[in-house]
């Protein structure tokens, strides 16, 4: 393909992942306020952390003894398109993800498609995985961070702050989660070695606690202590991926003969074995 056709492909890849986004945005709208069969409503789960906070700790009222302030005429619908856009974002991921990778994947080997597709795979699954943890911990977290102030104080959360703190949360706990893979893929390349890990594994376990405290928004020790145990137990499993890959390269070279050459050797190549030839090109090409 020429240049302007990868440009026209580029194009029709983002609109339809675009669409795709539309798409789900306003199924996530919709969401928000209804329920899907068992599934509670969008909305519900927002609030469902805040709802959790003792009675005597958060503001109730007679006819809504849990809900949030909307301090602005338009909050609401403004929370419910964001929250919409970004559950849009999450439902529809596997068909803008593959118009990104339909895009890219003609320019690879199959080896590398191989590669690359386990490598996306696993991408979205850490950070699915990060941001149910962060869910999860997520009213442990606001109940400390409430309670802080003690008795003089009772918990009126705004809408708009409330939801972009849980946001905030969910994000930072999704991208966190995707470290580990960084090194193993580091690993693969051959920039990290087990080695260089094993003598640095207390080094960075020290370095991810600290990243804990400076990335979570409240700073509250809950989900500081989620988030770094987390990384932990990621890092550990990315450092014996790393182990196994580089024993099983290790035992490829022995078998290969290359180790145990001097500088000045020559390779074990045999004259017999076929070599590649170099593709021949005209003067005007």
């Amino acid at each position: 393909m020429t240049l302007i056709e990868h440009l026209y492909e580029l194009r029709r890849r983002l609109g339809f992942a675009a669409l795709a986004v539309l798409v789900g945005a306003i199924l996530g709208f919709l969401w928000f306020a209804y329920r899907v069969g068992p599934i509670p409503s969008l909305g519900q789960l927002m609030n469902d952390p805040y709802c959790r906070l003792p009675a005597g700790q958060r503001v109730s009222f007679a006819n809504r003894p849990c809900a949030l302030l909307q301090t602005e005429p338009f909050e609401g619908f403004k929370i419910r398109l964001e929250v919409g856009i970004a559950a849009g974002f999450v439902l529809t991921s596997p068909f803008w993800l593959y118009q990104v990778w339909a895009f890219i994947t003609p320019g690879l080997y199959r080896k590398e498609r191989k590669f690359a597709s386990t490598f996306v795979t696993a991408a979205v699954a850490l950070f699915t995985l990060g941001a149910v943890m962060a869910y999860v911990v997520f009213p442990a977290a606001l109940r400390v961070l409430s309670s802080v102030g003690g008795s003089q104080f009772i918990t009126a959360l705004a809408a708009t702050a409330y939801i972009s703190f849980m946001l905030n949360l969910l994000v930072i706990f999704g991208v966190s989660f995707e470290l580990p893979l960084l090194v193993v893929m580091l690993n693969r390349i051959g920039v990290l070695k087990y080695e260089k890990l094993k003598v640095w594994r207390r080094g960075m376990i020290f370095g991810l606690f600290v990243f804990a405290a400076f990335a979570t928004p409240g700073q509250d020790p809950i989900s500081m202590i989620a988030l770094a145990g987390g990384l932990t137990l990621l890092l550990e499993v990315a450092v014996q991926i790393s182990r196994v890959h580089d024993r099983r390269k290790d035992r490829q070279r022995v078998d290969e003969g290359f180790d145990g050459l001097d500088d000045d050797q020559a390779s074990p190549l045999g004259p017999t074995e076929p070599v590649a030839e170099r593709p021949s090109y005209d003067d005007a090409t």
